[in-house]
């Protein structure tokens, strides 16, 4: 089945999981992206969780759909292969600090003058320009810095990270958009152009309007643990059997919830029967919604609450997550065959196209994997070729 990106070539000089994410989603929408690691293999093979035969399983999720080469870049023959590949292709992925790309000819001025039509984009922790440009940085990091840990956790407790790499995912689906953008003003201009996205910008985009409240409102926002700051009751309540998170966001909402846990005074008391007075009255509104959680199991609560159109929902165990109709039904999960291993359950593709639709459906490579079907096949070396190469420690 035809896909978006179908002949578009993109090389993936990332790692860890902001920019290998970004190359994954272009080749699921069908690009053509080529893994470029050293002969080595690249650093973040080395990080656990660990497969019991001892392979890192880090690269599984983030590296499907690619294929996957060697190549020493710091060689003068690795270079000279390596502006070949740049001369036939269409998006550069690289998630080097700024100085350290252009002794490897990655910088934007050096792919211009090889290939005018290439597009850069570049990922990094805080962005190619500003004080801290040459600085190293992680998900965590970001977080931290734009304030995202002060406004998370329990009020009594401390900053707080999120619980998965959220601004990894986040600054890589940017990276992918910048891309899609770039690819389509090319179109119009037939020249590439530069993408810069950083974790910490992301992190900073993901902050919602806590920065108004405090220039604007004069208020601090801090950890609420699982509740929202302007709507009641919203928050994760403990059932007799586990927990759910109900989300009361809109006066229907409010009306119908008062119904069904048998409260209806409630409903037109001056006090709560709006949103600009309900979320000054949580304490009360969480403790009438936990006092009635508490008598039920999740599966009673949810059919309950869905019935009477409330937004709720069960928070679920990792199995349960697997287990999940609707997630498989979304196609959230899928199994891919790895090598030694067998069927590996991952997180599928959010994005869905009614015409073109993209998929995950291919296993992250082994190292070098596609050395002969790269080398040979798009640059036309010869056996004897790819033989010296390799004996020469270029790939």
């Amino acid at each position: 089945m035809e896909r978006v990106l179908d002949g578009i070539r993109v090389l993936d000089f990332s790692h860890f999981i902001a920019g290998p994410y970004c190359a994954l989603l272009l080749g699921a929408m069908g690009a053509e992206v080529i893994r470029i690691e050293p002969p080595q293999g690249g650093l973040d093979r080395d990080i656990g969780p660990y497969a019991p035969g001892g392979q890192g399983m880090y690269p599984w999720h983030y590296c499907c759909n690619k294929k996957g080469i060697t190549l020493d870049t710091r060689s003068a023959k690795g270079r000279t292969i390596l502006k070949e590949l740049l001369a036939k292709s269409d998006v550069v992925i690289e998630a080097f600090m700024p100085r350290v790309k252009k002794k490897i000819g990655l910088d934007y001025p050096s792919l211009q003058a090889i290939n005018p039509g290439l597009i850069l984009v570049s990922v990094s922790g805080f962005g190619q320009f500003g004080p801290y440009a040459d600085r190293g940085g992680f998900d965590a990091i970001a977080q931290g810095m734009a304030g995202m840990m002060a406004v998370t956790g329990h009020p009594e407790g401390p900053p707080l990270k999120e619980g998965s790499a959220i601004i990894d995912y986040g600054t890589g689906l940017y990276g992918a958009l910048g891309a899609m953008l770039a690819l389509f003003q090319r179109q119009k201009t037939g020249r590439g152009q530069a993408v810069d996205v950083c974790l910490l910008d992301t992190a900073v985009s993901f902050m919602e309007t806590v920065f108004a409240e405090f220039a604007v409102l004069g208020q601090e926002r801090r950890g609420l643990g699982n509740r929202r700051p302007y709507t009641a009751p919203t928050d994760m309540f403990g059932a007799k059997d586990g927990y759910v998170n109900i989300s009361v966001s809109t006066n229907k909402f409010w009306d119908k919830f008062c119904e069904v846990i048998g409260q209806e005074q409630h409903k037109k008391d001056s006090r709560y029967n709006s949103n600009r007075v309900r979320y000054q009255n949580q304490e009360f509104l969480n403790a009438l919604a936990r006092q009635w959680v508490a008598t039920k199991t999740v599966a009673e609560v949810v059919q309950a609450l869905t019935s009477a159109g409330v937004p709720v929902g069960p928070v679920y165990s990792i199995p349960q997550v697997l287990q999940d109709e609707h997630i498989r039904a979304r196609e959230m999960i899928v199994e891919l065959e790895y090598p030694e291993v067998g069927k590996v359950p991952l997180p599928g593709l959010a994005l869905k196209l009614s015409e073109t639709p993209g998929a995950i459906d291919r296993r992250g490579p082994e190292i070098g994997e596609h050395n002969q079907q790269v080398f040979g096949e798009l640059l036309g070396y010869d056996q004897a070729q790819l033989a010296e190469l390799k004996k020469a420690g270029v790939i």
